[in-house]
C-alpha cells in the first residue's frame, strides 16, 4: 500500500476516535460543583458561634462527599448542639463511612444526640465493627447503661468490653490507658481490678488529676467515704488552685448531700477557670437546687455569652426563666434557637 494511503487511513482513524470521544463526553453528566474550600471553614465557624442558619450550613457540609476524613470528623464536635431528625440521619449514615475516624466521630455525636434508652439500637451494631478503635468507641458510648437500655446488645457489649480491657491491660505504663481501664472495671463493679489499674496509673503519675478523681470514685463505690475524702483533700492541699479539683470536691459534696458547702467549691472552680462551660453549668444547677434562681440564671447567661451555640445551657435557662415567669426572656431565647436550628425538637414545646 502506498505510503500516502497509509497516512490517509491513519488520519481517518484519528478523526473517528476524536469524534467518538466527543460524542461520549457529550452524554456524560457534568460533575456536581462542590462547595468552595472556604465554605467549610465558614460553616464550622458559624456552627461554633451559634450564628443564624448554623444548623443548615452544618448539615450541608455533612452532605458533601468530597471532604477529607479529618474535616468530616470535626463537624461532629458541633452537631450535637443542632439536633433534628436530619442531624440523626446524617450521623447514622456516617456510621457506615469507610474511614474509622469518621465512624468514631459519628458515634461520639450520636452519643450526645440520643438519650440512653435509644442509643443502643443505633450504636449496638458497631460493637462488632471490623475496626478495633470503632468497637471500643461504641463501648465507651454504651458502657454504664442499664441492661434494659442495652437490650439485645448486652452480650456483644460484654464481649467488646472484655476485648477492650485486654488491650488496655497490655499498656501498664500508659496512665490514660490505666485510668480508662479502671473506669471500665468500675462500671462492672470489679473493684479489685479497678484498684490495680489505678495503682499502676498513680505509680507512673502520682499527681494525675483524672487518676485521682477515679480513685475517689472507686473508694466511694466501696463505701470508703472517709478515705475518698482524704485522697481529695491531699490533692487539693498540693494544688489548691486547681479548678478541676475544686469542681471534683463540689461533686463529692453534692453526692454526700452537702450542697451548701459544694457551692463554695463549685464557685471557686468557676473563679479559677471562667471559660469552662461545664463548671458553670454544674454551679447553675446547684444554685437552682438551693433556690437561688437569679444566681443560677446569671451563670447560664454567662455560658451563652461565651458559647451562644451551647444548647444544653440555653434549654436549661429557658426552663428556669419559665419557672420564674420571665416569658419575654423565654421568647428571646426561643427565637434565637429557632434562627440557629428551626428543626430543634425543643421548639415544638413552645411556651
Amino acid at each position: 500500500m502506498p505510503r500516502r494511503n497509509r497516512y490517509l487511513i491513519a488520519l481517518l482513524l484519528l478523526i473517528v476516535v476524536v469524534a467518538s470521544f466527543g460524542y461520549l463526553w457529550r452524554d456524560v453528566k457534568p460533575a456536581q460543583p462542590s462547595l468552595p474550600a472556604h465554605s467549610y471553614v465558614k460553616a464550622l465557624r458559624q456552627a461554633h458561634d451559634g450564628q443564624p442558619g448554623a444548623a443548615r450550613v452544618l448539615y450541608q457540609q455533612l452532605q458533601r462527599d468530597d471532604l477529607q476524613p479529618i474535616r468530616r470528623a470535626a463537624l461532629y464536635t458541633e452537631l450535637p448542639n443542632y439536633p433534628s431528625p436530619q442531624a440523626l440521619k446524617l450521623a447514622r449514615t456516617d456510621l457506615e463511612h469507610e474511614e474509622p475516624m469518621v465512624r468514631r466521630a459519628a458515634i461520639a455525636g450520636i452519643r450526645r444526640l440520643l438519650p440512653a434508652a435509644q442509643r443502643s439500637l443505633v450504636l449496638g451494631p458497631l460493637l462488632e465493627d471490623g475496626d478495633q478503635s470503632v468497637r471500643f468507641a461504641a463501648v465507651d458510648a454504651l458502657v454504664g447503661l442499664d441492661p434494659d437500655a442495652i437490650g439485645l446488645y448486652f452480650g456483644p457489649l460484654q464481649k467488646a468490653v472484655a476485648q477492650y480491657q485486654q488491650v488496655l491491660e497490655q499498656q501498664p505504663e500508659d496512665v490514660d490507658a490505666q485510668v480508662h481501664l479502671a473506669r471500665l472495671y468500675l462500671h462492672e463493679a470489679d473493684y479489685a481490678q479497678a484498684s490495680k489499674a489505678i495503682d499502676r496509673a498513680l505509680a507512673a503519675a502520682p499527681n494525675d488529676l483524672d487518676a485521682l478523681a477515679t480513685q475517689v470514685r472507686l473508694l466511694e463505690r466501696q463505701g470508703q467515704h472517709d478515705a475518698s475524702r482524704q485522697v481529695l483533700g491531699k490533692a487539693l492541699a498540693l494544688r489548691p488552685d486547681s479548678a478541676f479539683l475544686q469542681h471534683e470536691l463540689g461533686l463529692w459534696l453534692i453526692r454526700h448531700d452537702q450542697r451548701e458547702y459544694a457551692l463554695l467549691a463549685l464557685s471557686r472552680a468557676v473563679e479559677l477557670d471562667a471559660d469552662d462551660a461545664d463548671y458553670r453549668y454544674t454551679l447553675a444547677v446547684t444554685l437552682h437546687d438551693l433556690e437561688q434562681l437569679d444566681a443560677a440564671q446569671k451563670q447560664l447567661e454567662a455560658v451563652l455569652t461565651r458559647e451562644p451555640a451551647n444548647r444544653r445551657a440555653r434549654v436549661l435557662l429557658i426552663k428556669y426563666w419559665k419557672e420564674s415567669g420571665q416569658l419575654q426572656n423565654v421568647q428571646v431565647l426561643l427565637a434565637e434557637l429557632e434562627r440557629q436550628n428551626p428543626d430543634d425538637p425543643f421548639l415544638q414545646q413552645g411556651l
